[in-house]
C-alpha cells in the first residue's frame, strides 16, 4: 500500500534525526554498500532502464499515428512541447553503456572518499574564562530534490545526501520512472544493511505526491528543483519551503577590445557548441566595438561553420555581411533574443561601446549563472570578476566549466543562481549550514547577568581560539572509551 506524502515527509524527518550521531566513517561505509548493491543488481537495473527506453521510443512512434486516444495524444503533445521526445533525451536515459554505468558507480566512491563537510569549526572565540563559542557546520535536514530525465541523478544526489548527513526525497522525470524506482530500491536495500535508516532516501513518482510534499514545510527544509525554467519557476510559486535552484541559464561571453583572436575563437566556440542544451552553454555574445572588423568576423566564421545561427544587432551584422554562409544562419536580432535561453545552436550577438556598457548589459540581462570575458587586460579581468553579479565569473575560459564534477565536487545536486548560502554548482559544501555551540566549563555555569559595563560586571574577552576543533568531540571519545 502506498504511503501518503505526509507519511513520507515524516519518515524522512525521523530518519534524519536518528542519523545525527553517525560518524563520517559510517556514512562513507553506507555509500560503499550502496555501490556494492548497484553492482550486484546491475542486470536488474538495466532491464528496468530498457523498459523506460522502450516506452520513450514507443511514445515517439505512437505520436505519428492518427489512431491515438485523446488522452495519449495530449500526453505525447505535452512531451513534445517540453522537448522530451528528442534523440538526445533517449541517449540521456540510457544507462547501458559501460562508460555511463561505470561513471555512476565511480561517482559513489568519489563522494564516499571526499572529506566530511559536517562538524567543521569555522569560527571559535573565547567569551570568558571557561566560556567558548564555536560555529560548526551541520546538515540542512530533509531535502526534496526534483529533477528531469537522467536516471543516474538518483544515485548522484543520494550519494551527496548520505555523505552530507541530509535525508532526501527524490522525484525524477516520468520518462525515467522505472529506472528511478529500481535505483532507489537498490539504495534503500543497501541502507537497510547499514547504520542508516532506509527512509533516509526515498523516491516518489507522481506530480500529486510532489504537490502534497511541497506543503510539508514542517518536515522538509529545502527544495532543490533541477531542470527547466518552467519546472523551477513552478516550484518557486508552489511552496513555502525555501527553494534553491536556477530558473534558467542565460550565460554571456564578452569579447573585450584586448582579446586574443585564437583564444577567443576557441573559448567562444566551446561555450556554444560543446553541449548547446546545457544550462552553462553561452546564449549571448557581446562584442567590443574596437574588434568589430578584426576578431568578430573570425569568430563569426567559426560559429557559422558549426551551424550556429547568429542573431545580430545592426553593427555586428554589418561587419559580417561578406561571409559566405548557409542561408538563414545570419539574422537580425530582436529584443527578446537577448532574454532567451535557446538551448540550441543559436546565439544572440550585440556590439557594445565599452567595457562598462558590457557590464551593465550583462547584469541587467543575465540569469546570474555564469558569464565570461575574453581579455588580455588584467585590470579588466579583475573588474569583470568583481562587477558581474553572477554565480560564476570566468576569464578566458568557456562557460561550460561551470559544473560540479569539473570543480572537483564529485557530483552536484544542481546549480544555484540565488542568494542563499550556496551559489553555482552545489556539491557537499552547499548541503551544509551551521549552528553555534556555546560551552561553559565553569563550576556554576555562565549567566548573562554577570556581564555588562557597570561596576563589578565582567567584560567579554572575545579572544580568538586557535584550536579549530570541538572539545566536545574529544570528550565524547574519551567517555566512550571509558564506558
Amino acid at each position: 500500500m502506498s504511503r501518503s506524502a505526509i507519511d513520507i515527509a515524516k519518515s524522512a524527518r525521523v530518519a534524519f534525526e536518528a542519523s545525527q550521531l553517525l560518524t563520517s566513517e559510517q556514512r562513507s561505509n553506507a555509500l560503499l554498500t550502496v555501490r556494492e548493491e548497484l553492482e550486484r543488481r546491475k542486470d536488474e537495473v538495466l532491464e528496468a532502464n530498457k523498459k523506460d527506453m522502450i516506452v520513450r521510443r514507443s511514445s515517439r512512434r505512437t505520436l505519428c499515428t492518427s489512431l491515438m486516444r485523446l488522452s495519449e495524444l495530449q500526453a505525447a503533445e505535452e512531451q513534445v512541447a517540453a522537448g522530451k521526445l528528442s534523440a538526445p533525451l533517449v541517449k540521456r536515459l540510457d544507462l547501458s553503456s559501460s562508460e555511463k554505468w561505470n561513471s555512476m558507480l565511480q561517482g559513489v566512491t568519489d563522494v564516499a572518499n571526499l572529506p566530511d563537510p559536517t562538524n567543521k569549526v569555522t569560527y571559535a572565540t573565547k567569551l570568558d574564562d571557561g566560556l567558548e563559542l564555536y560555529r560548526v557546520t551541520c546538515p540542512i535536514g530533509v531535502l526534496l530534490v526534483i529533477f528531469e530525465a537522467r536516471p543516474e541523478v538518483v544515485v548522484n544526489i543520494a550519494s551527496l545526501a548520505i555523505k552530507s548527513g541530509n535525508a532526501a526525497i527524490l522525484k525524477g522525470g516520468k520518462e525515467s520512472s522505472q529506472s528511478s524506482k529500481i535505483l532507489a530500491e537498490c539504495i534503500r536495500s543497501a541502507l537497510s544493511r547499514s547504520n542508516i535508516s532506509e527512509d533516509f532516501i526515498q523516491v516518489v513518482q507522481t506530480r500529486e505526491e510532489i504537490s502534497e510534499l511541497l506543503e510539508q514545510d514542517q518536515y522538509i527544509d529545502l527544495v532543490i528543483p533541477r531542470g527547466s525554467n518552467a519546472l523551477v519557476s513552478h516550484i518557486q510559486r508552489s511552496t513555502r519551503i525555501p527553494v534553491m535552484g536556477h530558473a534558467d541559464g542565460l550565460c554571456t561571453v564578452f569579447i573585450d577590445e584586448s582579446a586574443n583572436v585564437d583564444k577567443t575563437r576557441r573559448v567562444v566556440l566551446d561555450s556554444k557548441i560543446n553541449y548547446p542544451a546545457a544550462c552553462n552553454s553561452a546564449e549571448i555574445l557581446l562584442v567590443h566595438k574596437a574588434i568589430l572588423n578584426s576578431i568578430w568576423p573570425v569568430v563569426a566564421e567559426e560559429l557559422l561553420k558549426a551551424n550556429v545561427e547568429l542573431r545580430c544587432d545592426q553593427k555586428t551584422l554589418a561587419a559580417i555581411t561578406s561571409l559566405d554562409t548557409v542561408p538563414g544562419l545570419i539574422k537580425p536580432s530582436k529584443p527578446e533574443d537577448y532574454e532567451t535561453e535557446f538551448l540550441a545552436l543559436i546565439m544572440a550577438v550585440k556590439a557594445v561601446e565599452s567595457f562598462d556598457e558590457a557590464v551593465v548589459f550583462i547584469n541587467s540581462h543575465s540569469s546570474h549563472h555564469t558569464d565570461s570575458i575574453l581579455t588580455e587586460s588584467k585590470a579588466n579581468a579583475s573588474k569583470f570578476c568583481k562587477m558581474i553579479d553572477s554565480a560564476g565569473t570566468f576569464v578566458n575560459a568557456s562557460t561550460r566549466f561551470a559544473d560540479g564534477l569539473r570543480y572537483g565536487f564529485g557530483t552536484e545536486v544542481g546549480i544555484s543562481t540565488g542568494r542563499t548560502h550556496a551559489r553555482g554548482p552545489v556539491g557537499l559544501e552547499g548541503l551544509v549550514i551551521y549552528k553555534y555551540l556555546l560551552r561553559s566549563g565553569a563550576e556554576g555555569g555562565h549567566v548573562v547577568g554577570e556581564f555588562g559595563m557597570g561596576a563589578g560586571k565582567k567584560r567579554y574577552a572575545h579572544e580568538a581560539i586557535s584550536m579549530m576543533k570541538l572539545p566536545f568531540e574529544e570528550d565524547a571519545v574519551i567517555a566512550d572509551a571509558s564506558a
